[in-house]
């Protein structure tokens, strides 16, 4: 049960707050930021740490320790995913609280940044200790989520069934049905059409968006995915078809190259029969580390953070790189990058289709009218590419990388609202 492919190749050193935290401070010093507001937006405003039982299958109960944490709710409810994993840890969690922040405020719409985390692998668990554990930990993270409040949706092994066991058990918790108090569902309890192919869809938009500003053409693009699950598997298809030779694709199996580039409907295909993109005819195996440094045009990392490190980004090949995951490269591998030339299109902008679509689901819940998937994904491309170009256009005027450009973008949008909101009491 996999939403987003796991791939570890990082060696873990770097912090993913203390990161999170540095490209904050970048925005707010190019920005000149008062002091106080600085402060505040440094700090995610609520932690929740859970210690909680859960009984397995063999009658025995086993403890866990999961996480949620709100890192800012001034321009709406807070939104984020929840990831099961046995690496998460609370400064993670906070980092993506933090970014996803900025995603909303770089995307325009109403929400704060929230996340969520479980310290546990699932695979090591069946289907009814899952549900039991997702239950339990939905049950104690209860008195932060809703619809009006914050609102979890699907990460790092977390999956539309996982979604639709959070919504259930808030609702009976209510009384009555609440489907607006997750998003990323099944269909036929509220879900959205076009949201499981968001994520993905979004950074096919962005590598169009890039090709335009850069003055390049698809077809003369070779591309590496690194983490073949559903973001990355689905951008693949999706520049595919665009023109781009995707040439090496991985997941935590390890990875495949091909010269000739890779048919990307049989390789979803082969993984779906094995398990892995290993193994798949006619390619040459390699290793994640290897996949990052591969001879190709663009690269896409869309597996975990702290993938791009300082020890790596002097050997990348790629001069354009789209950050399917979350925090895939630190900041001083982003020094190194912006010295080389490359272009990196930062993961608040690249793989924010997910959390637009979210929203989309969530405002089809809240009127419990709903909308065709070519609406939705024409909506998606328009709030995308607006993103996108604000924050190019940002770049530009400030002379800085395109990270600082979406950052600038998204850290003044939120210090108005804080500032506009003021102080209570």
């Amino acid at each position: 049960m996999v939403a987003v492919e796991v791939v570890t190749t990082a060696s873990g050193v770097d912090d993913p707050w203390l990161n999170a935290q540095r490209q904050f401070d970048a925005a707010a010093d190019l920005l000149g930021m008062e002091a106080g507001t600085r402060a505040f937006l440094r700090e995610p405003q609520r932690q929740l740490i859970v210690n909680f039982p859960v009984k397995m299958d063999d009658g025995s109960v086993r403890m866990f320790e999961g996480y949620r944490v709100q890192h800012n709710l001034n321009r709406g409810p807070a939104k984020g995913g929840i990831r099961y994993h046995a690496g998460v840890t609370l400064g993670e969690v906070k980092a993506l609280a933090m970014w996803m922040t900025w995603k909303c405020a770089a995307a325009g719409i109403p929400f704060g940044g929230a996340k969520g985390g479980v310290v546990v692998d699932p695979k090591r668990l069946s289907m009814s200790e899952l549900e039991r554990l997702t239950r339990r930990y939905a049950a104690e993270i209860s008195v932060l989520i809703g619809p009006a409040r914050d609102i979890p949706a699907p990460d790092v092994n977390t999956t539309p069934q996982v979604m639709a066991w959070i919504m259930d058990t808030v609702s009976m918790s209510r009384g009555y049905s609440v489907p607006a108090a997750v998003t990323g569902k099944p269909l036929s309890v509220g879900g959205s059409e076009g949201r499981s192919a968001a994520t993905g869809r979004g950074v096919a938009i962005v590598a169009l968006q890039a090709c335009r500003r850069l003055g390049r053409e698809p077809k003369d693009l070779t591309v590496a995915v690194q983490g073949f699950g559903n973001a990355g598997s689905i951008a693949a298809g999706l520049m595919a078809d665009d023109g781009f030779s995707i040439r090496a694709v991985s997941d935590s199996g390890g990875g495949i190259y091909s010269d000739h580039g890779l048919d990307i409907k049989a390789v979803i295909e082969h993984k779906q029969r094995t398990g892995s993109v290993v193994g798949f005819r006619g390619t040459r195996p390699i290793s994640n580390a290897e996949l990052l440094e591969t001879s190709v045009d663009v690269l896409v990392p869309a597996a975990l953070e702290n993938q791009i490190t300082a020890s790596n980004a002097g050997r990348l090949k790629a001069s354009l790189i789209l950050e399917a995951a979350n925090g895939p490269t630190t900041p001083d591998a982003d020094d190194i990058l912006v010295r080389r030339g490359v272009t990196v299109v930062p993961d608040i902008v690249a793989n924010a289709g997910g959390v637009v679509v979210s929203y989309f689901e969530w405002v089809q819940d809240l009127q419990s009218f709903f909308w065709e998937e070519i609406e939705i994904n024409k909506r998606l491309e328009r709030i995308i590419v607006a993103a996108f170009d604000a924050s190019w256009e940002a770049a530009q005027r400030h002379q800085v990388p395109l990270r600082l450009g979406a950052y600038a973008v998204a850290v003044e949008r939120v210090a108005e609202a804080t500032s506009v909101r003021g102080i209570y009491p």
